[in-house]
């Protein structure tokens, strides 16, 4: 008997792994979803960031992706990685701030300036102290310019392609995310990276 309960002790002091936590916090418990949360939260506000180029609406997302995550966890039932059933998520209120994005026309990030259209994301490496200022114009011109080129992607292209090459993710990853076949998620990919190269052509 005492043997039984040291070991249930030294289970319940033992560190959950993933689905332990997943498990957990789908019975509800709070410490367990915060755990869970930290785990992520550097991951959901980058792709976010990396997504829409806006900090605020990043932020905004990153709210509403794990409001999400709260009320539909106990929906979560193991069959894809939890980390594929989050960016899901993620990408899919992305997916809504893009096309809205689309209809008003606008970069959030990109601002008029004396100087021309500068992306508020290149300031810091722009301002930087060792920058000389004929390095600093191009990467305005080069910032403008991306841009210009990730707008011009519909909102599934431009997704597919920031996950690739920001992200890193698998085309087989992506298509889960996106909810699509990998072969698909390739096609969209290529037909991204073609638009960006047009677009990007002056600066090669």
């Amino acid at each position: 008997m005492h043997d039984a309960a040291e070991t249930v002790s030294a289970t319940l002091a033992a560190p959950l792994d993933e689905a332990g936590l997943i498990r957990a916090a789908q019975r509800g418990d709070e410490d367990a979803f915060e755990r869970l949360v930290r785990s992520y939260d550097q991951s959901v506000l980058r792709v976010a960031m990396n997504l829409l180029r806006s900090p605020e609406e990043a932020r905004d997302v990153y709210q509403e992706a794990f409001l999400k995550v709260y009320r539909n966890l106990k929906s979560f039932r193991f069959d894809c990685a939890f980390h594929t059933w989050l960016y899901r998520i993620v990408t899919n209120i992305c997916l809504d701030h893009l096309r809205r994005r689309k209809v008003r026309r606008e970069e959030s990030t990109v601002v008029e300036t004396d100087d021309g259209s500068v992306d508020r994301m290149a300031q810091v490496e722009e301002n930087a102290p060792h920058s000389d200022p004929e390095r600093r114009m191009w990467n305005r011109e080069l910032s403008a310019g991306i841009g210009r080129a990730l707008d011009m992607l519909t909102p599934r292209e431009r997704t597919v392609f920031e996950l690739r090459h920001y992200e890193g993710l698998r085309l087989r990853a992506i298509g889960e995310i996106i909810g699509t076949s990998e072969e698909a998620a390739k096609n969209c990919l290529f037909r991204a990276t073609q638009k960006m190269r047009a677009s990007l052509e002056a600066f090669v």
